[in-house]
């Protein structure tokens, strides 16, 4: 007898099929090595994700405007994202320019010697994945994440 559960954990052919466990187990397991990585550079996952933002901004930004930033990536309290970036500017990863906020030379040094760690780590996680995987499981993922965002907006606003 087939049940409920046992339908959305295989296709007929016996291959797993995507649903929110598998993406959530997948999340967290990749979560975890970058959060180890972290932690021997003494960050933490949502400090990683302020930094990368400042980093990558084309100017220094408002720290209202890294907040949403983060917050849009992470669906993280705002009290929680304003601690972040109040710990990496005590520990000069950000600093002040006026009223806005940019990552220091020793942020981006942290953030490319995370990228360095994790290379290797990322390639064999990642490596002989056939690109039209890769491709199906993109789509995948990005209709999901367009849902689930349309979804919090309803239940938030």
């Amino acid at each position: 007898m087939t049940t409920a559960a046992s339908a959305t954990t295989a296709s007929a052919g016996g291959a797993p099929v995507a649903d929110a466990r598998a993406l959530g187990l997948a999340h967290y397991a990749a979560r975890g090595v970058l959060e180890h990585v972290l932690a021997r550079h003494g960050i933490t996952f949502r400090q990683q994700i302020a930094l990368r933002a400042a980093v990558t901004a084309d100017a220094p930004q408002s720290p209202d405007d890294l907040v949403a930033q983060v917050r849009t990536s992470l669906k993280a309290d705002p009290a929680d994202i304003r601690t972040a970036l109040d710990e990496l500017l005590a520990g000069r990863l950000l600093v002040t320019d006026g009223t806005r906020l940019r990552a220091t030379d020793a942020g981006r040094e942290l953030l490319a010697a995370v990228g360095a760690e994790t290379a290797p780590v990322s390639a064999r996680i990642w490596g002989g994945i056939p690109a039209e995987d890769l491709a199906a499981a993109g789509r995948v993922l990005t209709t999901v994440t367009e849902r689930a965002n349309a979804e919090l907006a309803t239940l938030t606003g």
